[in-house]
């Protein structure tokens, strides 16, 4: 005999895919984080999430070595999204948190503003150790 079917939530909607160890990841993210979030139908600013997506893989590739491809995660959660960057330096990014004292960015410097826009724009931001280095991550809710 069977008994009464149970009703799970379907799995979140996700996208993973892995990008070259190059500057031309840049463009390829923002582009792949725009289709996905379109692709899942996700409540959350693509703007934004282009935006923050591109300085995740440019810090991805300007502070990691060798040519292990950086790793971009896509995930569609019930309040929003989430993106994580995972690349092989195990090091922690700088400070996501809040910025340490006394640490403003120079205006007059091209670097520096990245992890403030991330902890700015974003709702939630962090990163965790992956047995192959690290994922740097942020959430945005929905618009």
């Amino acid at each position: 005999m069977n008994g009464p079917a149970l009703h799970e939530p379907p799995a979140p909607a996700s996208w993973r895919i892995a990008l070259p160890h190059t500057t031309a990841a840049v463009p390829i993210a923002r582009a792949l984080v725009r289709t996905a979030l379109a692709e899942i139908e996700s409540p959350a600013d693509s703007d934004t999430a282009e935006l923050l997506t591109a300085e995740l893989v440019a810090n991805a590739v300007e502070h990691t070595s060798g040519c292990d491809p950086i790793e971009l995660v896509i995930e569609l959660l019930p309040t929003g999204c989430q993106v994580e960057v995972h690349d092989s330096n195990p090091l922690p990014p700088g400070n996501l948190t809040g910025p340490a004292p006394m640490e403003e960015p120079d205006p007059w410097q091209e670097h520096g503003r990245g992890l403030l826009l991330i902890r700015t724009l974003s709702s939630s931001c962090g990163h965790r150790p992956t047995g192959s280095g690290k994922a740097v991550w942020f959430t945005l809710p929905a618009a």
